[in-house]
């Protein structure tokens, strides 16, 4: 049956003019191989799904890190909440009043991440994005690494604050630009970072950022969102990891990826997160995450803090195994010791082909194309999880050799 509407999309001379502005860019996007489309798929399993035409694929594209999205703990607080609670919190949580275990989980996650206190967001994006815009004003300062996430960008440009992009990693550049703004003694200056980046899958140099921040009286943010239940003793991130609690002065991650739900989070003093809590829009203007969200990223939580040791050891495993045998397959990879393993193709076309190649054979390992990454540097961006096994990792392998060989 064809459809039929109450009214004419786009029907102005304005809608015209839109309609027109989109249609060149989408020719464009497709004209350079960026077009993006979303694949239909249902997860059946921790790193298993299944397409509409009944395909199964193993995903390796995925931030389920520790396989806890179908940890029998986790799916019975989350079944437990949704039956108790319903499907939804309703509201903002300024105005329904919040949901006990959302209260409850900030408070485990600010035990967990060192801080005094936390607050939920309805996702990392939205988390990075309130507390920049937020905190920072007109004539403040924020010193952003060039390859920070989106969200980390985009909450910069909307503060208002003056934002000096320094070199990916590169303390020699930051401290340039530091030094450049050190007679600025009335701004508010902030470092701001990935713990893990999330296009290459390195650290960020925590030892030497806490030092210029000591030496140039600044703030320093860090969002853990990759690292979290991937690096550092517990899986509790960047700050663990180096030995150097208490350095990072605002903390932000997901519960997205290790945490298996959805939603984000602040973590800070208790004076930064009253603000937030007052003022972040994000936060203030936006319905709470779901009763069964809450409950599901508190169990997984749990199990992190209970079974995480196990899981981690068998993610660090796979880790090594993998970026060992891409290493004897000579394939351009990008240096780490995180699970999320960048393999650089270069030209968008012969990635998106690999990406197909893979597609048909039963592995969804996804093309990383520009914008996300800098053009010339298109590449497959691959992410182990604790519940992969041997076999899977090994077939990835083999069939990315195939892959490199028969695709120029």
């Amino acid at each position: 049956m064809q459809s039929t509407y109450s009214h004419a999309p786009l029907a102005s001379s304005s809608g015209a003019r839109l309609r027109h502005r989109v249609e060149k860019r989408l020719r464009t996007l497709h004209a350079a191989g960026l077009a993006r489309t979303i694949t239909d798929l249902d997860m059946i399993g921790p790193v298993t799904a299944r397409s509409r035409s009944g395909q199964i694929y193993t995903v390796f594209s995925s931030n389920n890190y520790l396989g806890l999205t179908h940890h029998p703990k986790v799916l019975q607080a989350a079944a437990d909440a949704l039956i108790k609670g319903g499907t939804s919190s309703t509201g903002s949580r300024l105005i329904s009043g919040g949901i006990a275990r959302g209260s409850d989980l900030e408070k485990k996650l600010a035990r967990f991440k060192g801080c005094e206190a936390a607050l939920l967001f309805n996702t990392g994006y939205l988390a990075n994005l309130g507390a920049l815009y937020t905190l920072l004003k007109k004539g403040d300062l924020v010193f952003s690494d060039e390859l920070n996430h989106a969200s980390i960008i985009d909450g910069c440009r909307i503060s208002g604050a003056e934002v000096i992009v320094y070199r990916h990693n590169d303390m020699t550049d930051l401290e340039q630009k530091l030094a450049a703004y050190a007679s600025n003694q009335t701004a508010v200056k902030l470092i701001v970072t990935d713990g893990v980046f999330s296009m290459d899958g390195d650290l960020c140099r925590l030892p030497e950022l806490a030092a210029l921040k000591n030496r140039y009286g600044t703030l320093l943010m860090v969002d853990d969102a990759h690292a979290e239940g991937v690096i550092g003793p517990g899986g509790r991130g960047t700050e663990a990891y180096f030995g150097l609690q208490g350095t990072i002065d605002i903390q932000t991650g997901t519960l997205s990826k290790s945490l298996a739900s959805e939603g984000g989070y602040v973590a800070s003093s208790k004076e930064i997160i009253a603000y937030l809590t007052c003022r972040a829009r994000p936060f203030v203007f936006s319905t709470f995450i779901s009763p069964h969200d809450t409950a599901a990223a508190y169990a997984a939580l749990q199990v992190l803090q209970e079974e995480g040791p196990i899981l981690m050891k068998t993610l660090r495993e796979h880790t090594r195994f993998m970026r060992e045998g891409l290493h004897t397959l000579k394939l351009p990879v990008l240096p780490g010791i995180t699970p999320l393993i960048p393999i650089i193709v270069g030209s968008v076309e012969r990635a998106a082909a690999i990406d197909a190649f893979l597609k048909e054979r039963g592995i969804l390992l996804s093309a990383i194309r520009p914008p996300s990454v800098p053009m010339g540097t298109a590449r497959l961006r691959l992410t182990l999880s604790a519940a992969h096994t041997k076999p899977q990792l090994q077939q990835v392998l083999s069939l990315l050799k195939e892959a490199w060989q028969q695709i120029p």
